[in-house]
């Protein structure tokens, strides 16, 4: 089986199991997209490891979403799937540990910090989805898919000790605000990214962003 019919039969499996609107096969269609971009701009980087991995590694993020307790993550998780994914499309066994630290590298608060180049892009590309334009559109598809309020929470700190585990996932997800996900996780997003292309792409989108809430904040609370 060639490289191309081995991501047509990923690709099949994740369009299967990706049922959440935000996290669905468009997302991973517009990561894979900004891995590309993004690749153009480094040296010495292995597609076979970067494609599988930027088309799975959002397998497991149905599993988290369903998950009340906080305790799984969908990074973790999917590394233990796709490895399964993998070894039955015959990949390599040094491939697949490639592709599997890519995919459990790239989540924001998972603290398995990125060590290829592979894994950097992606972490970076993933990450670009969730600021920008493109960011708020999947932000309130979230917020409507859980049920979450449109406003914003005032005592931050409370919030994050009641509604928060260790890794810094959601107990209740429907208790979370787009306004709580801007301040505790976007605004941080170009500082985390390891890619130069990334940084300067990161910073045009999260100036939008920040531009987006100030006029939301303003129009809520009846100012303008």
């Amino acid at each position: 089986m060639n490289i191309d019919e081995k991501h047509k039969k990923i690709i099949e499996v994740v369009k299967n199991k990706l049922t959440c609107s935000a996290h669905n096969l468009d997302h991973v269609f517009r990561v894979y997209n900004l891995c590309l971009l993004i690749s153009k701009y480094e040296k010495d980087v292995d597609s076979e490891i970067l494609i599988p991995a930027a088309l799975l590694h959002d397998i497991a993020r149905v599993e988290e979403s369903n998950d009340k307790t906080g305790e799984i993550d969908h990074a973790v998780l999917g590394s233990k799937i796709a490895e399964g994914i993998l070894r039955k499309l015959e990949y390599e066994d040094d491939k697949i540990e490639n592709i599997k630290h890519c995919i459990v590298a790239h989540r924001f608060r998972t603290g398995n910090i990125p060590k290829t180049i592979e894994a950097k892009i992606l972490f970076d590309s993933d990450k670009l989805d969730v600021i920008g334009a493109s960011g708020i559109a999947r932000t309130f598809m979230l917020a409507g898919q859980f049920g979450q309020r449109l406003n914003w929470e005032k005592s931050l700190d409370n919030y994050l000790e009641n509604n928060t585990v260790e890794n810094g996932r959601l107990k209740d997800v429907s208790k979370h605000t787009p306004f709580i996900e801007y301040e505790i996780k976007f605004k941080k997003v170009p500082s985390k990214l390891y890619t130069a292309k990334a940084k300067e792409i990161g910073q045009k989108r999260i100036e939008f962003m920040k531009e987006y809430f100030n006029r939301l904040k303003s129009e809520i609370e009846g100012i303008e």
